[in-house]
């Protein structure tokens, strides 16, 4: 098993995700072979809260065409975020 602190990559910082902390939800960029019970460890253990409650979901890579070499098409490799309840009162500041 990794380590908690190699579990979560890093915390995903968008307007939307600004949105769901207000309602004590945080979003975590995560290793693709990662469970829940393996997220969950490492938030409690790296942030020192209580997890309620966690959604995974895969981000599909994008497709980019390159200009240098002839146009060729490739993907960006795809992520993993996982959503994570806090425990009413529990708060992590990521500023």
């Amino acid at each position: 098993m990794k380590p908690a602190s190699e579990i979560i990559s890093r915390p995903i910082l968008t307007e939307k995700a600004s949105g769901l902390a207000e309602a004590n939800k945080y979003v975590f960029e995560v290793l693709p072979g990662a469970d829940r019970a393996q997220i969950k460890k490492a938030v409690e253990a790296n942030f020192k809260v209580t997890v309620e409650k966690i959604n995974i979901l895969i981000r599909k890579g994008k497709l980019r065409r390159s200009r240098l070499s002839g146009g060729s098409i490739f993907t960006e490799t795809d992520s993993r975020r996982a959503i994570v309840t806090l425990k009413k009162g529990d708060v992590i500041s990521l500023a």
